[in-house]
């Protein structure tokens, strides 16, 4: 699965708007929306408001979770904690790329906000990383990815079984070579 996946996957969260027309219950494929109402906040996925915010249909209301005060109260957990802390949303680095880029306007303190993202991200993937090389240089046979979002488990899929197969390959080549020299 590539990072488009990932995100299309994330485009079906829903999120709240403030529709600018009036319209009866639209039936989806994954279920039904509205009805919509002027003035009055209804749930859609995102990719749907998405589309309503692009034709000027809607406002965004930002999600509870990306207010900065929450954001930075997650980044700070996520430094003090050695495992990953359970984020808000499974899909939060795809949620908010995608209402900031679309409902920037919409979403107070939207720098504020990225900036918040990126850092978890950045710490989150440092803390990958970190596991990663631990786990590879300890010959791990197995590891526990609690809490670990699914774009940061797509960020690593590549890398894990390449290094899981040379760590093989090496190990065969050692036995080998220790069977040899007992011969």
């Amino acid at each position: 699965m590539d990072p488009s996946e990932v995100e299309f996957l994330g485009e079906k969260q829903l999120v709240s708007i403030i529709p600018n027309f009036n319209l009866d219950v639209i039936h989806l494929i994954s279920g039904s929306v509205g009805p919509f109402r002027a003035g009055l906040p209804v749930k859609v996925p995102i990719w749907l408001a998405v589309c309503l915010k692009q034709k000027q249909k809607c406002r965004i209301i930002n999600q509870e979770w990306m207010e900065v005060e929450n954001l930075n109260e997650r980044k700070e957990m996520e430094k003090m904690s050695k495992l990953f802390t359970e984020m808000p949303s499974y899909h939060y680095i795809d949620e908010s790329q995608i209402l900031l880029s679309t409902g920037n306007d919409d979403i107070p303190d939207a720098d504020g906000i990225r900036i918040a993202v990126k850092d978890i991200w950045d710490i989150r993937m440092s803390k990958l990383r970190t596991s990663m090389d631990a786990f590879v240089k300890n010959e791990g046979v197995h590891a526990r990815l609690d809490h670990l979002t699914a774009m940061e488990i797509n960020g690593i899929r590549p890398l894990l079984p390449h290094a899981l197969d040379q760590m093989l390959r090496i190990q065969s080549v050692s036995i080998d070579l220790e069977i040899g020299f007992h011969l």
